[in-house]
């Protein structure tokens, strides 16, 4: 039987003698362990983890993102609009080693692949009007899920939708308050507090009617009345979306959001940081947490097991990267990128969203395409985050 010697024990022995124990406690980097095919198919197009939502419960994970037809559209994203688009879900039960594609119709149940409806939850095809929220939601309830998407971007209308039961059936949907905007732009970023109250982070329009200021929002009654808590900065002359919020003690939240400032050749894109220690009530900016991203790209912040934030995100420019930063003091400074994977294909990529599996692995899901093959398409990256210093 091997002799376990205290870490303390053994440094005073082996300094007697000359020697030095190693440090167990010595950071150590990330490390990839493997890069895994969610979804991809000949000729259709699969994109924008971020828009929808990313959930766990031990080792099970469901994530939402977008289907449609490929169309060439050059720099834009390669979806053919006058087409439908499929709001459809992945799941994995082995901590996103394996997925099986989930399609929701427009009643919120799921049907097979091959089912007569196929996923169809496009707003502008399908679904019906939104409702107003009457029964109180049990934000909760231990297999609860919540995803709110935006139905048109120019219009600035968006909806809501919840799951008791991991996401096999949804209620909804749902209007998603105006919070006193002209338009909300809504992506999921919501943080739950107790069983009948939740914060929600979404873009709304600014004074000019265009995308691109983060208000933070409140519900204390299960989802039937909301509150405007606060707008998270200034109005830019840019825009500031896509907001993704971690709390850290009851009154702290560290949130990022996508930036952009400029335009042409002068344009800068990149990520911010800011941070509430009232719990939401006010915000100060921290710092920029990734300063250039090329084209620009959504934040994915959590935090993990060890206390550290992690935000990872699709860089823009060549090579076109996931990457991801670290932060061991709540987001005041952050640390070197470190490249999780060189997709290649070019700048219609990224939308990520990352988890911490219950091994202590992070599971990162974001779209993108390879020179070789250029029809969009969904991939994890399963990775190790390491140790802090």
């Amino acid at each position: 039987m091997p002799v376990i010697i205290g870490r303390f024990v053994c440094t005073a022995l082996l300094l007697i003698i000359g020697f030095r124990c190693p440090q167990s406690d010595a950071a150590t980097s990330p490390a990839i362990d493997r890069h895994v095919v969610v979804h991809g198919a000949p000729g259709k197009f699969a994109g924008w983890p971020a828009n929808h939502g990313m959930w766990i419960w031990d080792n099970e994970i469901l994530v939402g993102f977008s289907t449609g037809i490929h169309k060439d559209l050059g720099k834009n994203h390669n979806i053919d609009r006058e087409k439908p688009e499929h709001h459809v879900l992945a799941r994995s039960l082995d901590g996103g080693e394996t997925w099986k594609m989930e399609f929701p119709n427009d009643r919120g149940m799921l049907v097979n692949e091959g089912g007569q409806r196929h996923g169809i939850t496009d707003p502008q095809h399908s679904e019906p009007p939104p409702a107003a929220i009457s029964e109180p939601i049990n934000f909760a309830h231990p297999n609860f899920c919540m995803t709110m998407r935006f139905q048109n971007i120019h219009g600035g209308t968006s909806r809501l939708y919840y799951s008791y039961d991991r996401g096999h059936n949804w209620n909804g949907p749902f209007v998603v308050p105006s919070f006193g905007q002209s338009g909300i732009m809504a992506r999921t970023d919501y943080i739950v507090n107790s069983h009948s109250d939740c914060h929600v982070f979404l873009t709304a329009s600014k004074s000019n009617q265009r995308e691109g200021r983060v208000i933070c929002g409140r519900t204390k009654d299960g989802g039937i009345n909301w509150q405007l808590v606060s707008y998270v900065g200034p109005e830019p002359h840019g825009f500031s979306i896509m907001p993704s919020t971690v709390r850290l003690s009851a009154t702290d939240l560290v949130m990022t959001t996508r930036r952009r400032e400029g335009k042409g050749e002068a344009h800068h894109r990149w990520i911010d940081t800011w941070r509430s220690l009232d719990n939401g009530q006010s915000w100060k900016f921290l710092n920029n947490a990734v300063d250039d991203l090329g084209e620009g790209n959504p934040p994915s912040l959590i935090q993990l097991r060890d206390g550290r934030l992690a935000v990872t995100y699709g860089d823009r420019k060549s090579p076109f990267e996931i990457g991801v930063k670290f932060s061991s003091d709540g987001g005041r400074t952050w640390g070197s990128s470190f490249v999780l994977h060189t997709v290649g294909g070019g700048r219609d990529m990224g939308y990520a969203r990352s988890l911490q599996r219950p091994d202590g692995k992070v599971v990162t899901l974001y779209y993108h395409y390879s020179p070789d093959n250029v029809h969009r398409r969904i991939s994890a990256t399963i990775w190790d985050p390491g140790t802090a210093e």
